[in-house]
């Protein structure tokens, strides 16, 4: 849990906002079952859709699940000077309620990792001493199993699309040199929200409204709620659920079909009762990969939507962006008029 130096109801003050949501919707979270012969069809249509889903008989064992997030929960448990010997977020390692290096803020303590997780046991050798073994086997074997989904649900998309080769998207996650990172967010209870009813208007942002970046993005949480997409202009509550995966498509993704795909907006709101534990994979391609429309995806005549650029250059942006920033404005192809 978070130790704070200020009384609990300032920090959460700083985040608190008034925000106008739906309480209850219509919206149907598309549900995938990767088992089923039709889920490369579904997949595809939810992409065009929403940009995000939910995947069940993923092949992920709860096993894996189980251990990462008991891990996860020792470690944020920890006082925060021991915490602290894993940061500070460079952007790797520890950070607490300051999310980048541009001004945004949330109700949130993370830990952002390379998801090449040998180059992890170092930093927490200073946590957890000079056997970090624990730890870091959770981490790598939860991280393997989410990339395998990852490029599962990635080459069903491939077909669903009937472009080939199969590993068109996938084979940028598979290479060596692919910058997929890992992130684990805890949301701790907001002292503030405590005792307001579920009808009240007052919010704190745990995580700020935004798009991943990378290709795709493979999310987990324990069963607590806060998780939210935005609908037509309205944000809609993802109910969580503990045995499934939410997928989402990131930017890289939408440009690769030339925004056929959706990559969807979203945020985290802190609850007043409860802790929010997520595990985040963000696949992402190697640094030098040229990022542009795929020909095969494109009608024909169709006209590329964005400037080609490279991975790099587009996490540069990023890294200098706030989050609720439209990064792929920088790329998009303006048509004369």
């Amino acid at each position: 849990m978070v130790l704070l130096s200020k009384p609990a109801t300032e920090y959460c003050s700083s985040y608190s906002r008034s925000l106008k949501l739906s309480k209850s919707s219509s919206f149907g979270i598309p549900l995938i079952d990767l088992s089923k012969p039709d889920s490369k069809q579904l997949i595809v249509k939810a992409c065009e859709e929403f940009g995000f889903f939910k995947v069940i008989n993923h092949g992920v064992p709860m096993d894996f699940i189980n251990r990462l997030e008991s891990e996860a929960i020792k470690f944020f448990s920890l006082p925060d000077s021991e915490k602290e010997k894993a940061g500070p977020a460079d952007p790797f390692g520890y950070g607490s309620k300051h999310i980048g290096r541009n001004g945004d803020v949330g109700w949130v303590e993370y830990l952002l990792l390379k998801a090449n997780t040998e180059a992890n046991s170092d930093r927490f050798k200073s946590v957890y001493g000079t056997n970090p073994d624990e730890f870091c086997s959770a981490l790598n074997d939860y991280i393997q199993a989410v990339r395998n989904m990852a490029c599962e649900i990635l080459e069903l998309m491939a077909e669903g699309l009937n472009i080939g080769p199969r590993n068109v998207f996938s084979k940028f996650l598979l290479d060596e040199q692919s910058d997929s990172l890992f992130r684990l967010n805890h949301y701790p209870p907001c002292p503030e929200l405590q005792g307001l009813s579920e009808h009240s208007d007052r919010n704190v942002v745990g995580f700020g409204e935004h798009t991943d970046p990378q290709i795709i993005s493979v999310l987990r949480s324990n069963n607590t709620s806060g998780l939210q997409i935005l609908g037509d202009g309205t944000w809609i509550s993802v109910p969580p659920d503990q045995y499934s995966f939410f997928i989402n498509v990131g930017d890289s993704l939408k440009v690769l079909t030339n925004g056929r795909f959706q990559s969807v907006r979203h945020r985290v709101l802190a609850n007043g009762s409860k802790s929010r534990v997520s595990m985040i994979f963000f696949g992402g391609s190697p640094l030098t990969e040229k990022i542009a429309p795929l020909p095969s995806v494109m009608k024909e005549e169709e006209q590329s939507m964005y400037k080609e650029f490279t991975w790099f250059e587009y996490k540069t942006i990023c890294y200098h962006s706030r989050l609720a920033d439209n990064r792929l404005g920088h790329f998009e192809r303006i048509e004369a008029s």
